[in-house]
């Protein structure tokens, strides 16, 4: 939707709802996690991280984190309400890859010394280098990156008329 301001200028609903400043900025942020999303994703091919189900987990959400990325950067309602979905995706699927990489590295070093338990247990699982039991926390970051990006972002927010119920 576009408003006539002056004599030949025109603005944007968002433009009238956000900043210059601070849309440049949310810009850049979806530079910024655009960079994170592919290259991760070219990290974790790179790294042959494809062999079985869990290990495609990240690079699918990737693939739809990239999409929505994508449709967000049009700045419609629907396109960054599902950009939130999906950047919550990517936090649940950090989790789960942390998770599964511990209980990974736990049962190899118990394999390797079965008498290993407690606070040395868990210094030996958390600094093995494969898989590295904290790598999927990059999937967090870009998951609170791209939340960061839909934080009272222009197309959520409620009209005059959408608040009354009319």
């Amino acid at each position: 939707m576009r408003a006539l301001i002056s004599e030949g200028t025109t603005i944007t609903t968002s433009e009238r709802l956000e900043p210059a400043g601070l849309r440049t900025i949310r810009r850049l942020m979806l530079l910024l996690l655009l960079v994170a999303m592919i290259g991760t994703a070219t990290d974790l091919m790179l790294l042959d991280h494809h062999e079985d189900f869990w290990q495609m987990v990240p690079l699918g959400v990737i693939a739809l984190g990239v999409a929505a990325a994508a449709a967000a950067a049009r700045g419609r309602r629907a396109a960054v309400a599902l950009m939130r979905v999906v950047m919550g995706l990517f936090v649940v699927a950090g989790l789960l890859g942390i998770a599964l990489h511990y209980l990974g590295n736990r049962e190899f070093q118990h394999e390797m010394d079965p008498g290993l338990q407690g606070w040395s247990l868990f210094v030996k699982v958390v600094t093995a280098k494969a898989p590295p039991a904290l790598a999927p926390a990059a999937m967090i970051q870009i998951g609170l990156l791209g939340l960061l990006f839909t934080y009272q972002h222009p197309a959520l927010r409620r009209t005059e008329s959408e608040r009354s119920g009319a």
